[in-house]
């Protein structure tokens, strides 16, 4: 029977594979951006996840763990933004706005990825041990800014409905 320990990164790491292959498949298709108002609600729900879970900060090299996933957030953060104004936004003849990924943004994927993987072996280097909570903190923080700014660039397309309350 699996330990306590080992089943909530079990679990993480799968929900880790299952946003990335989500994300991915949305990234790749024209995906209409319904105006909803929870636009924030899956980001704010894999950073709960990522936070609950043991293992986000090391306990034994506290500072540089903290460090660690402070650059894992400003990589998301950064990551984030990019993939969002690297995206493609527009207006279809009935109102509707749409959203895609164009070739820059796979580059971004690239880079945030790699970044990420230079900063865990960074980490795994000097000893720290983290869980796949900072991971999922970090993929929060972009899914987090990434929304936020097509909002933003949806709303631009549409100011009128912005007053209104959303893009329709």
């Amino acid at each position: 029977m699996p330990s306590e320990a080992v089943m909530p990164g079990f679990a993480n790491a799968l929900l880790i594979l299952a946003a990335v292959v989500l994300i991915v498949r949305r990234q790749t298709q024209p995906q209409r951006m319904s105006g909803s108002k929870r636009w924030w609600l899956l980001p704010v729900l894999l950073g709960y996840v990522g936070l609950r879970g043991s293992g986000v900060v090391d306990t034994q090299h506290e500072t540089a763990s903290l460090v660690l996933l402070g650059g894992e957030i400003v990589v998301g953060l950064l990551m984030g933004a990019a993939w969002a104004w690297t995206s493609r936004v527009w207006t279809e003849q009935d109102g509707s706005v749409w959203t895609r990924g164009t070739r820059s943004t796979a580059v971004v994927w690239v880079v945030g990825i790699t970044a990420r993987l230079g900063l865990m072996g960074a980490g795994l280097l000097i000893g720290i041990h983290q869980g796949s909570g900072a991971l999922l903190v970090a993929l929060a923080a972009s899914l987090l800014v990434r929304a936020g700014v097509l909002e933003l660039r949806a709303r631009a397309l549409h100011p009128a409905t912005a007053l209104a309350g959303g893009v329709r």
